[in-house]
C-alpha cells in the first residue's frame, strides 16, 4: 500500500491546522518537511496548488533536490498554460529528479478561485477542457512524430518536445474530481483516481462507479484515499486529543459557519457526512469536516495506531492501493506517523497479503 504524505511551504500557525496550502515560501522548512517524510517511511508527498499559493513545480524540484528517494505527487491546474508547454515542463521536471514525479491533475471546483487566475469558464465547461488539454499531454509525451490537434479549447499544429519523460509511457497521472462532469475525464485519462476518506459504504459505492466509467474506455483504475488520523496511546487518549483538536478548529474559525452549502461536490459530501453521525465504521470521525465545510481533506481516523491502521487495511480489503494521511500539526505528525503508525499499516497489509 502506497503511503502519502503533504508538505506546505512555510509553517503552520498552530496545531489544528486544516489547510496547508499558501503563505509564501520558507526554503528550510520545506526541505526539513519532505525529509523528515522520507525519514519517516512515506512513499511520496503531495504539493497542493491554489490560485495564490507558491509555484508548485518550483517547490517540487526544490524537495526533490533535498532527498534522495520520495516521490513528489504535484498537483497541477489545467487550462492557465499550453497543454503542450505543461507536457514539456512536466517531463523536464521529471528527468531532472530522477523519474520521482507524479502529476495530481486538479481541475477546480470553486468559481472563485478559478477566478482569481481570471478563469470564467463554468465548472462543467472546465472539465470538458481539461479532457481536451489531457489528449494534449499525453500526445507531446507519446508521439514520436508532429502532430496536430483541433478542439474546442486547443489548437496546435505540428506539436512536438524534444524531451520526454523519464518515466515510460508518460509521468503517472492521479486525478481529483466527482461530479458528473468529472467522472469521464478521470476514468479517461488518469492511472490513480484520488478520492476523500469516507465510510466504507460510500467508497465502494464510488469505486463502482468510477470502475464501470473506466471500464467503458477499457480502462483500469488505482484508488487512493485521503485521511486526518488522530492516534495516541490509548484509545480514550486519541479521542480526547480529537476532541481538542476540534475546538481549535472551531476557535480558528471564529465559531462562524456558513449556511450556504460547499461549492465543490466533494466538499459537500464531506460536510454531510455528519448526518450519518459523529463516528462512522468503527473510527471515522467527521465533526471536523463538518466544521471546515468539507474543505482540507478533514475527515479523521481516531484511535491507536493499531486501531487506526487496521481501519486503513480494511480499504485495502476494498481494492484501495494507498492511503494519504497528513495531520494537524503536520511536521510533528509526520514524525509520529513514521514512528508509530506506519509501521502497523506496512505490518497490517503484510498479514493480508500472506493471507491471500
Amino acid at each position: 500500500m502506497n503511503i502519502l504524505g503533504m508538505i506546505g511551504v512555510t509553517p503552520p500557525a498552530s496545531a489544528s491546522t486544516v489547510h496547508i496550502v499558501g503563505g509564501g515560501v520558507d526554503p528550510d522548512y520545506i526541505t526539513k518537511f519532505t525529509q523528515v517524510h522520507e525519514a519517516s517511511g512515506f512513499d511520496a508527498v503531495l504539493i497542493g496548488h491554489s490560485s495564490s499559493s507558491a509555484d508548485g513545480f518550483a517547490i517540487a524540484q526544490h524537495a526533490a533536490y533535498h532527498t534522495e528517494k520520495i516521490k513528489i505527487l504535484l498537483a497541477h491546474r489545467p487550462g492557465f498554460a499550453a497543454p503542450t508547454q505543461a507536457a514539456r515542463r512536466v517531463a523536464t521536471l521529471d528527468n531532472l529528479i530522477g523519474g520521482r514525479l507524479l502529476l495530481h491533475i486538479i481541475t477546480g471546483g470553486v468559481d472563485a478561485d478559478q477566478r482569481r487566475d481570471g478563469d470564467y469558464l463554468p465548472h462543467d465547461e472546465r472539465y470538458q477542457r481539461t479532457d481536451e488539454y489531457l489528449q494534449v499531454m499525453r500526445k507531446v509525451w507519446t508521439s514520436d512524430q508532429p502532430f496536430d490537434f483541433e478542439g474546442k479549447y486547443y489548437q496546435v499544429s505540428r506539436a512536438a518536445s524534444d524531451v520526454v519523460a523519464a518515466q515510460s509511457p508518460h509521468v503517472p497521472l492521479w486525478f481529483g474530481g466527482i461530479s458528473d462532469a468529472a467522472i469521464p475525464v478521470g476514468a479517461r485519462h488518469c492511472d490513480t483516481y484520488a478520492l476523500f476518506g469516507e465510510p466504507r459504504k460510500q467508497v465502494s459505492e464510488l469505486m463502482s462507479q468510477l470502475d464501470q466509467a473506466a471500464a467503458g474506455f477499457d480502462r483500469t483504475l488505482k484508488y487512493n484515499l485521503s485521511f486526518r488520523p488522530i492516534i495516541a496511546d490509548t484509545e480514550e487518549a486519541a479521542w480526547r486529543k480529537a476532541k481538542d483538536i476540534l475546538a481549535g478548529v472551531e476557535a480558528e474559525s471564529g465559531g462562524r459557519k456558513s449556511t450556504k452549502a460547499p461549492e465543490a461536490e466533494t466538499a459537500r459530501r464531506l460536510s454531510s457526512l455528519i448526518d450519518g453521525g459523529a463516528v462512522q465504521d468503527e473510527r471515522l470521525w467527521v465533526p471536523i469536516a463538518a466544521a471546515a465545510q468539507g474543505s482540507g481533506n478533514s475527515t479523521a481516523l481516531v484511535g491507536t495506531p493499531e486501531q487506526v491502521a487496521e481501519a486503513i487495511a480494511k480499504y485495502y480489503d476494498m481494492g484501495v492501493s494507498g492511503v494519504l494521511i497528513r495531520g494537524f500539526d503536520p511536521f510533528e505528525d509526520a514524525k509520529t506517523y513514521g514512528e508509530e503508525l506506519i509501521p502497523w499499516i506496512r505490518e497490517k497489509v503484510k498479514q493480508r497479503d500472506a493471507a491471500s
